[in-house]
């Protein structure tokens, strides 16, 4: 019997794990799909820029390798009348953030700058890069954990961007 108590841990705890490993962490829930996007202020300005086009929130950092890796895709992204990107920049100085865009490019249609890190709370971010895309009544329809590149455009974002507009 002692024997019988350590073996059925053992297998429980591995089997758990050997479950975690095909858990994809890109695709975790998010409780804000389906919801409206929350509120923040940018000049003067609250969520009315989520309004009226299709909106890509995209949340980054200069520290953050892999946002600059996605930075790429993000300045070859081809500007449509429908869709805007927004950027949101997460735990930088605001002018090493400013500086960096003009160093790397600037894509984006507006920056906002969250050096508190009060709004990606607010938006339950756990990580960069994290992309929201939002409709045009400023409801958030999803939410990309990662890097966004021409696969997850092309698979994922693209057809869903094209069903809102």
């Amino acid at each position: 019997m002692r024997f019988f108590i350590p073996v059925v841990i053992f297998l429980s705890v591995s089997i758990f794990l050997w479950k975690g490993l095909a858990l994809n962490p890109q695709a975790l829930p998010s409780t804000f799909v389906g919801q409206k996007a929350p509120a923040f202020q940018m000049n003067n300005q609250t969520e009315a820029i989520f309004k009226g086009k299709v909106t890509l929130l995209n949340v980054w950092a200069t520290w953050c390798a892999s946002c600059q890796n996605e930075h790429m895709f993000w300045l070859n992204l081809p500007q449509t009348a429908d869709l805007q990107l927004i950027s949101l920049n997460y735990h930088d100085d605001k002018e090493e953030a400013k500086a960096w865009l003009v160093k790397h490019g600037d894509p984006y249609v507006a920056t906002l700058f969250d050096t508190e890190g009060q709004i990606c709370l607010d938006y339950g971010i756990s990580g960069v890069p994290t992309t929201f895309v939002i409709d045009k009544k400023g409801m958030v329809q999803h939410r990309h954990m990662g890097i966004v590149d021409k696969t997850v455009w092309d698979n994922t974002l693209l057809p869903l961007i094209k069903k809102l507009q």
